[in-house]
């Protein structure tokens, strides 16, 4: 039973490798937020390959030709390899920039109940310095760009899906190797 008619919509053709055009509602303003003259897209929910109106993003952005598709294709890899940089990135900033250096000794269990002193190393970061105002900024824009690629990847389009994941691969591929492993030398069960 289709319900589609609520909304003063067709139902959407789930076999098309396209998202479905745009529809106008006429509907009264109690059933739209927008009102009577609001236009509505309907979202895929589904993955398709297709790069015939699909919206990137901005409702000006819109993908129709194979060369486009190609170009967003490239486009959106770099941000997911952009993305998985920066995080690393934020790392390392992170380490360089830690300061007030602190020891606590803790008591843990030792073998046939003896205790051993075990220490831990403790940092911090002062609130108003520039490497804190930094890592604040780098944050905002790893939040940013990380909800610009859940949002692609819900466009359901499988290149630029493709492109989210082989990019954020690629990235961290590239740019994790670089990340400190640290090693508990009082670790025994190697």
């Amino acid at each position: 039973m289709s319900h589609s008619h609520h909304m003063g919509m067709n139902p959407v053709d789930h076999n098309s490798t396209m998202p479905p055009p745009h529809h106008h509602a006429a509907t009264s303003a109690s059933h739209l937020h927008g009102g009577a003259d609001s236009s509505m897209m309907m979202m895929q929910m589904t993955f398709y390959f297709g790069f015939k109106n699909v919206e990137l993003l901005f409702s000006g952005l819109v993908i129709n030709t194979a060369g486009e598709m190609a170009g967003a294709f490239v486009g959106v890899f770099l941000l997911a390899m952009f993305y998985e940089g920066l995080k690393i990135a934020r790392e390392s900033l992170l380490r360089k920039s830690q300061v007030s250096i602190r020891y606590n000794s803790m008591p843990v269990p030792g073998p046939n109940g003896t205790i051993l002193m075990e220490t831990h190393k403790t940092v911090g970061q002062q609130m108003l310095s520039f490497p804190h105002l930094l890592q604040t900024v780098l944050h905002i824009i790893q939040v940013v760009i990380s909800y610009f690629l859940m949002l692609i990847f819900m466009t359901y389009n499988g290149y630029l899906c493709i492109a989210v994941a082989a990019g954020a691969g690629t990235g961290y591929f590239l740019f994790s190797w670089k990340k400190a492993v640290v090693v508990d030398i009082t670790e025994h069960c190697h």
